[in-house]
């Protein structure tokens, strides 16, 4: 087997509602099924839980704001509890139907009370969920409200021929978060964002050239008229805000830099293609950045995969 068929898609999330959000999901990942698809990847960064649109829109770094305050409680409460089970029903769709996933969540762990993660989930075809990447670095204003990640969830996954890895939004500019994915056998990339061409555009097909693997960039849409009417604060968001916030940019790049999927803005839309391995041996022939034309004896990279938390508990049997 030589092929893969996968779909991207992209859609407005259901603004801090994880519930009604998850539903739109699975509605994607069963018309993604329905086409035969082996591998969706559903939305952009933060899909499930919404990318923190309200930071930039209401003074976000203001200290000890009850506005701040009522936004992240709320926030919070919209996040995803994987220990609570609240990816079942995407489980549960991937194992029925034999298609892996790649989804973006705001990832509230058991055991690190109210503090929220941006995280990268896949599920395999099996329905277990294989991995979770928590974003390394938040980006700028979104260190005010995300959490600090760890490299607990930089594994790849094997996937017919190929093998999977993502990483979030920014992340994909990080050499050493790559890397660490390639020196795995990566060559089939999902990169996430909240949307928006001026993000996807270059990077996309950088990340192909230079790593000879397919990369697929992943995006959602919001416009200003997407905020439902039940948001905190809405008039002063509606008030700061412009008429297109993320305006999309899918796009797919083949392991040659080149577009096999051109970026897609302003189209809640499923995109597919079947892409196929030999094009990743015939472009590794000259270049293969963590094979034949590294030098692990001169340059190599360490990767700390354990999960942080902030408790060790050492319990003795008996006594």
């Amino acid at each position: 087997m030589e092929t893969l068929k996968i779909g991207l898609a992209q859609f407005t999330p259901v603004w801090l509602n994880r519930q009604k959000t998850l539903e739109k999901a699975l509605g994607y990942a069963e018309n993604a099924s329905d086409e035969g698809c082996e591998l969706v990847v559903l939305g952009g960064e933060a899909c499930i839980g919404g990318y923190p649109f309200w930071l930039e829109l209401t003074g976000g770094a203001v200290f000890n704001s009850e506005l701040q305050k009522e936004f992240f409680a709320e926030y919070s409460n919209q996040a995803v509890q994987i220990e609570r089970r609240e990816l079942k029903t995407l489980c549960d769709l991937a194992r029925d139907k034999q298609i892996a996933i790649y989804i973006g969540i705001i990832e509230k762990p058991a055991d690190r009370g109210e503090s929220l993660y941006c995280s990268l989930v896949f599920i395999g075809q099996n329905g277990q969920i294989g991995s979770v990447h928590r974003k390394l670095m938040p980006t700028y204003e979104e260190r005010l409200t995300w959490a600090i990640g760890d490299g607990s969830g930089l594994h790849v996954h094997k996937l017919g021929p190929f093998t999977v890895g993502g990483l979030n939004c920014w992340e994909n500019w990080m050499p050493l978060a790559r890397t660490a994915l390639y020196a795995q056998g990566e060559d089939l990339h999902v990169a996430v964002w909240p949307g928006s061409i001026r993000n996807t555009q270059d990077i996309t097909r950088f990340i192909a050239k230079e790593s000879r693997s397919y990369v697929a960039s992943v995006s959602s849409l919001m416009r200003k008229d997407d905020f439902p009417a039940e948001t905190p604060y809405l008039d002063k968001i509606l008030g700061n805000s412009s008429d297109v916030l993320t305006d999309g940019g899918t796009c797919l790049a083949g392991p040659d830099g080149e577009w096999i999927i051109e970026p897609v803005c302003n189209e809640e839309k499923l995109l597919i293609a079947t892409i196929d391995h030999r094009k990743v041996r015939e472009e590794r022939q000259n270049f293969d950045a963590a094979g034949h034309y590294s030098r692990p004896d001169v340059l190599q990279l360490s990767v700390n995969r354990t999960r942080q938390t902030s408790a060790i508990f050492n319990d003795t049997n008996g006594g």
